[in-house]
């Protein structure tokens, strides 16, 4: 599957961003997207995860209330949409697939099994301003 990723800019804090993944190829063979986020000196890190089918979505604690994931499965778009933007959400953003979702699309799977996802897409980035 190849994954595109969209939506990224400069925004003041406060202020909102809607990041699109749109996936292409065999999205059937995938069970799962994560959205990964990565500043620079920092590690790359799990910001929320979906199932195709929709029905489990998770967060990282630091964006919980903040942003919400959802998935268009017509379109094979899953989208980010982030409110509330800090300075610390300043990163580049990175979706990825992942096949077998048993044990990472979950609370704690996208975080501690980054590696588990199979395609990833080009980072977009995001700059939040203070």
């Amino acid at each position: 599957v190849q994954l595109q990723a969209s939506g990224g800019g400069l925004v003041q804090a406060g202020g909102s961003l809607r990041l699109s993944c749109a996936a292409s190829g065999f999205t059937l063979d995938y069970s799962g997207i994560g959205w990964f986020r990565q500043a620079p000196g920092k590690e790359r890190e799990g910001v929320s995860c979906i199932s195709w089918s929709g029905g489990s979505a998770y967060y990282a604690d630091s964006v919980k209330g903040r942003f919400t994931i959802s998935g268009d499965n017509a379109k094979n778009t899953v989208y980010l949409q982030m409110n509330s933007l800090k300075p610390e959400d300043t990163a580049a953003y990175f979706c990825a697939a992942v096949r077998d979702g048993r044990r990472t699309i979950s609370d704690y799977g996208f975080r501690d099994r980054v590696n588990d996802f199979d395609s990833w897409g080009q980072g977009t980035q995001v700059t939040v301003s203070s």
